[in-house]
């Protein structure tokens, strides 16, 4: 029992704030372990030295064990990607990634949210409508499986104002 308790101890609290380059290795590590294509560390450096992206890292104690990523232009973004470490889904941390990441957006005047999900993915459908996210649009064939199989893509979209 005294292990578990010190091991929940040093933990410690979710917090999310802005990413550096010094994250790059982890969020490349959560991207690949989430995705099917995961995105490598040049990218992560890449995408976190535009002005245009904004990047945020979920960090429970000193341990990075999520992001999000999203593209803004005009009163316009994407969010192009968000994964939790799977050892630290199904705590409701990712939801507090999103709207914080959401805040954000706000905050820098973006008025308008668009992002894609596998339609057969319920739960990022699933937390995506309980932040007030609604399906716009399909794209047929969007997706690839690791086998080939094509997946379909659904288009959301929330408005901030």
């Amino acid at each position: 029992m005294m292990a578990w308790l010190c091991e929940l101890w040093s933990v410690g609290t979710a917090a999310v704030e802005p990413a550096g380059l010094r994250d790059a290795p982890a969020l490349a590590q959560i991207h690949g372990a989430s995705f099917h294509r995961g995105w490598g560390e040049s990218e992560f450096d890449s995408m976190l030295t535009e002005r245009n992206t904004l990047v945020h890292r979920l960090r429970m104690g000193r341990k990075v064990v999520g992001f999000a990523v999203s593209r803004m232009a005009a009163d316009e973004a994407e969010i192009l990607s968000i994964a939790v470490a799977e050892s630290h889904r199904g705590r409701g941390l990712s939801h507090t990634l999103l709207l914080t990441h959401l805040g954000h957006l706000a905050g820098r005047g973006v008025r308008t949210v668009f992002l894609e999900v596998e339609e057969n993915n319920r739960s990022a459908r699933r937390l995506y409508e309980r932040a007030g996210f609604t399906v716009v649009g399909r794209r047929e064939r969007y997706y690839r499986q690791d086998g080939g199989e094509p997946l379909n893509a659904l288009l959301m979209r929330r408005d901030l104002s």
